[in-house]
């Protein structure tokens, strides 16, 4: 798989001064974790998953979760549990197919076993599980059931948690949980793919939802816990995790009260003024105005549960041909003693040592999702992606 691999290659030539690799879920956890992407949720119960999963694939989708937790009702997760098996079975019976990277998000440790006992050998399907509400008291079980697990099956599988419960918003208990959760994942280290953040919980704790010409990171009690996630487990000197963005909850909007967040001169510019309007019509506007913000607070890659969401999440994680060209610099061997210099750009200092962190993670994602050539935005790469 690779992203924007299902676009035509003669429009990957002419979209990419480097095209994104390719790599399959037994791939470096590395390339992985920073490939992640668009992770489309889906929930379990669904008669034809199998046939969505081959069909998203089609369409770009990478990674996707399969929900056995909030998405579906209580009372239905038995039943989803067998529709995963069938599901799985079917999906293994069908030869060269091209499938994105598969988690099951389970509710409880007990399911970790059961399911991969249950999936026999279709089991070589699934690349890992997502853990919900984790914390350290809660985590460590889910963790010993995949390492458990992972040594029955033979299959390596990896663990998402999600960073949603009460004791790491409230701020009296926030620091001690981020303590906690830091322990528990790196002693896990290697088999912890991304941590995830699960903003709708945090909303919930607080009767809040943001509406669609809002970003999570106007909503200061949810931004200040992203901020802290970041710090205490995101950081690039080795002990940090990826830790990947949001939920976008919208589809449509009815009525907006505030102005869209789109300028109108790239899309001007790329004869792509229709493109501007369906993308402020189905909110996609707060969407890339979030996405960015995401990126630029040290976030990876974002939870989606609409299909519409996947290629805007992709096409902003391509790395522009400035930011690259700035990389490469960076990292030049003759650069190791540090140093300024100007950008090849001519617009901006490039200070060596202070930017090598951030030049190492932008040829990691320009590994991922390419380089733009240079005279390619992401308009064009938004309306290269969406079928004809």
């Amino acid at each position: 798989m690779r992203h924007f691999g299902h676009i035509a290659p003669e429009v990957r030539r002419r979209l990419f001064h480097q095209e994104p690799c390719e790599f399959t879920a037994d791939s470096a956890a590395r390339q992985l974790s920073a490939g992640l992407g668009a992770t489309l949720y889906s929930p379990a119960t669904r008669p034809r998953l199998a046939d969505d999963i081959v069909k998203q694939a089609g369409l770009g989708v990478v990674s996707m979760v399969l929900c056995l937790e909030d998405s579906i009702d209580d009372a239905d997760v038995v039943a989803g549990e067998e529709n995963l098996v069938r599901q799985f079975a079917d999906l293994a019976s069908r030869r060269g197919a091209q499938l994105p990277l598969l988690f099951i998000r389970v509710r409880h440790p007990e399911q970790i076993p059961d399911l991969v006992r249950r999936l026999g050998p279709s089991v070589r399907l699934l690349s890992g599980f997502v853990l919900p509400k984790f914390t350290e008291e809660r985590g460590i079980p889910f963790l010993e059931a995949l390492t458990g697990a992972e040594a029955a099956s033979g299959r390596r599988l990896f663990a998402m948690p999600v960073l949603e419960s009460p004791e790491l918003l409230y701020r009296e208990s926030r620091v001690e949980t981020l303590e906690g959760i830091l322990r528990a994942v790196d002693k896990y280290r290697d088999r912890v793919l991304a941590l995830r953040l699960g903003v709708t919980d945090f909303c919930s704790s607080y009767g809040l939802r943001r509406p669609p010409d809002m970003t999570a990171y106007d909503v200061q009690i949810v931004a200040s816990v992203i901020a802290d996630v970041v710090n205490m487990l995101g950081r690039a000197d080795g002990t940090g995790f990826t830790v990947t963005g949001p939920v976008w909850e919208y589809f449509r909007v009815p009525e907006r009260m505030f102005k869209p967040m789109l300028r109108r001169s790239p899309f001007l510019e790329g004869q792509a003024v229709e493109l501007r309007e369906r993308l402020i019509e189905h909110a996609m506007d707060g969407l890339l105005r979030e996405i960015s913000l995401d990126q630029a607070n040290g976030l990876l890659g974002k939870t989606c549960i609409h299909p519409s969401h996947v290629l805007p999440v992709h096409a902003l994680s391509v790395v522009s041909h400035e930011e690259f060209s700035d990389a490469q610099d960076i990292l030049r061997p003759d650069r190791g003693g540090g140093g300024v210099l100007r950008s090849a750009y001519t617009n901006k200092m490039n200070e060596v040592k202070p930017h090598r962190a951030w030049a190492e993670r932008t040829l990691l994602r320009a590994e991922m999702f390419g380089v733009a050539h240079e005279d390619v935005g992401f308009v064009e790469l938004l309306a290269a992606g969406i079928p004809g």
